[in-house]
């Protein structure tokens, strides 16, 4: 039988999504686990954005209508008021958590589930 097909939903997100983002060292230079209450928010984008991809293609997702900028409100505010008006700190502090349980909760009811 299948491997795949004996492991769950969830575990085949968290699978995808630690094959895909590289995770932060603590201070004695230890790999920080990724597991399912990972907050994705310090995720190279570049990983980011592949394992979005990924993950959209092989769980039948659509991602499209997310409203990224509540969880990434800085790089969502018009540059004009990052210039002139808003503190990054500020903006920051209005974001949600982007966690990788999300996904595994949206890939098991086959839409997203946030917002």
């Amino acid at each position: 039988m299948d491997i795949l097909l004996m492991k769950s939903i969830q575990d085949q997100v968290l699978d995808l999504f630690k094959e895909e983002i590289s995770t932060c060292l603590d201070r004695n230079w230890k790999e920080i686990p990724l597991e399912f209450g990972y907050d994705l928010f310090n995720a190279p984008g570049d990983d980011l954005h592949e394992v979005l991809d990924k993950f959209e293609k092989k769980f039948n997702v659509d991602l499209s209508g997310v409203n990224w900028s509540c969880y990434f409100p800085w790089e969502n505010t018009p540059l004009i008021k990052r210039w002139f008006k808003v503190k990054r700190e500020d903006v920051e502090r209005t974001r949600k958590p982007l966690t990788v349980e999300m996904f595994a909760e949206s890939a098991e009811a086959g839409k997203w589930l946030y917002d």
